[in-house]
C-alpha cells in the first residue's frame, strides 16, 4: 500500500487508472469500514483510501480535538485489506487557505434529523467530499449505509453537479449481538457497551412492526423513545422515514411497498449513537 499526503502526489500517481474506487474516512477504523475497502476491491482497477479527520463537520462542542486518531493501526488494516492507497492529507494541505466556499445542501433534506441537531453538519460533510472527489477524481464512491441521511444526501450532490461517480452503498456491519460498529463505540464504557446494543433492537422492533402491518406510526415512535428514555437514554429522534426523500410517510396512508426506514440517533452516557434499519 503507498501512502501518500499531498494532493499533487496523489493526482500523478492515479493518472495511469481508469476507474479508482474510493473509500473516504476519518480513521480510527473499524470492520465496517474495511468491509468497504474489500467491496471496493471488486468495483474498479485501483482501490484509495482516505484518512482526514475534517474539521468543518464538527460542532463547536463536539469531540474534534480528541476524536481518537489511530494511525499505525489504521494503516496495518487497510493494507490486511487490500487497499492499494492510502491519501492522508493534514489540514494545511487541504485547506491551504480558509474553506469560504462551502456546499449547503437542500434544507428540506440537510436541516432534520441529524441536521437539526447538529446545524451545518451537513455543509461540513459536503464541502470536504466534494473537495476529496475532486483530488481522487475517483469512478466510484463507496459509503456505509449506517450513515443513511449523509448517503442519501451525497448522491444528490454528485446527481446535481453531474460528477461522473458511481456511488454505491453498502449494508451496515454489527456486532454479534446487532450494535452497528461505530468509530464512537470505543468511547463506551463496558456497561454502556452492553446496554448499547437497545437501539438497534428497539428499531428493529418498530421495523418488525411495521412489516407486521402495524400502521399507526406516531404510537410506535413515542413507544420506541419511550423504551429508551426509560433505559436512562438521550434520544435525539427516533423515526420511521420515506427511503426516497427522507420525509415523514403519511399516517395512514402508506404501505411497505412505499420503501420506509427507521432512523434513530440518542446519547447514552457521554457518547451519541446513531443507527438505522431499511423496512
Amino acid at each position: 500500500m503507498k501512502i501518500i499526503h499531498t494532493i499533487a502526489e496523489l493526482q500523478d500517481d492515479l493518472a495511469g487508472f481508469k476507474r479508482p474506487v474510493f473509500v473516504p474516512t476519518m480513521g480510527n477504523l473499524h470492520e465496517g469500514h474495511l468491509a468497504l475497502v474489500r467491496h471496493a476491491q471488486t468495483l474498479g482497477d485501483l482501490t484509495v483510501a482516505s484518512i482526514f479527520v475534517n474539521r468543518l463537520q464538527f460542532l463547536p462542542n463536539e469531540d474534534f480535538d480528541t476524536y481518537p486518531r489511530t494511525w499505525l493501526a489504521d494503516c496495518e488494516k487497510l493494507q490486511a485489506a487490500g487497499c492499494n492507497v492510502l491519501f492522508a492529507p493534514n489540514e494545511r494541505e487541504l485547506y491551504p487557505e480558509p474553506q469560504t466556499f462551502t456546499v449547503h445542501p437542500p434544507a428540506e433534506l440537510a436541516d432534520e434529523l441529524e441536521g437539526y441537531f447538529r446545524p451545518g453538519f451537513f455543509v461540513g460533510v459536503c464541502t470536504v467530499v466534494m473537495k476529496l472527489f475532486a483530488c481522487v477524481q475517483p469512478r466510484v464512491a463507496v459509503f456505509g449505509k449506517k450513515d443513511y441521511q449523509q448517503l442519501m444526501i451525497l448522491r444528490r450532490m454528485v446527481g446535481q453537479f453531474a460528477l461522473p461517480i458511481e456511488m454505491v452503498g453498502c449494508d451496515t456491519i454489527r456486532a454479534p449481538d446487532g450494535l452497528a460498529l461505530s468509530s464512537r463505540n470505543g468511547y463506551l464504557s463496558a456497561d454502556e457497551r452492553t446496554e448499547a446494543v437497545w437501539l438497534s433492537r428497539v428499531i428493529k422492533t418498530l421495523a418488525d412492526e411495521l412489516r407486521a402491518g402495524a400502521h399507526d406510526i406516531g404510537a410506535l415512535e413515542d413507544q420506541a423513545m419511550n423504551q429508551l428514555t426509560t433505559r436512562g437514554w438521550k434520544p435525539d429522534y427516533l423515526t420511521v422515514r420515506s427511503r426516497l426523500d427522507l420525509q415523514p410517510p403519511r399516517q395512514g396512508d402508506f404501505s411497505i411497498a412505499d420503501a420506509l426506514v427507521v432512523v434513530g440517533a440518542a446519547t447514552l452516557g457521554n457518547t451519541r449513537l446513531i443507527d438505522n434499519l431499511e423496512v
